[in-house]
């Protein structure tokens, strides 16, 4: 599996309303079908940019289904961001592969 991760860091002046946008895209994306899933965080690290700054992690199916994703779905979606909130958000992109997974047993 593969995760592609969105890094974005939003200004103040439209942080609530990104807020809002955002938990309406994340679906959208997971409705390409290309994703297993996806978490949504907020990245504790003061920018000295400002602004605040959240991760959005889309776990892939495989390499295959997010390179589909790319070339199917990619840039319309992410247009609609930048059609939105121009140069007041700024996001980068990375892949990362899935290893393993570890979890503290409940005993």
């Amino acid at each position: 599996m593969v995760i592609y991760n969105v890094t974005a860091n939003i200004e103040d002046s439209i942080h609530d309303e990104w807020l809002v946008w955002i938990q309406k895209h994340i679906p959208k994306v997971l409705a390409t079908g290309f994703f297993l899933k996806a978490t949504f965080t907020k990245v504790l690290v003061e920018e000295s940019m400002g602004g605040l700054t959240y991760s959005i992690q889309y776990l892939a199916h495989s390499k295959e289904a997010l390179e589909s994703y790319y070339k199917l779905h990619a840039a319309e979606i992410q247009a609609e961001g930048l059609q939105k909130f121009g140069d007041k958000m700024l996001a980068f992109r990375t892949e990362l592969e899935w290893i393993d997974e570890f979890t503290v047993n409940a005993h």
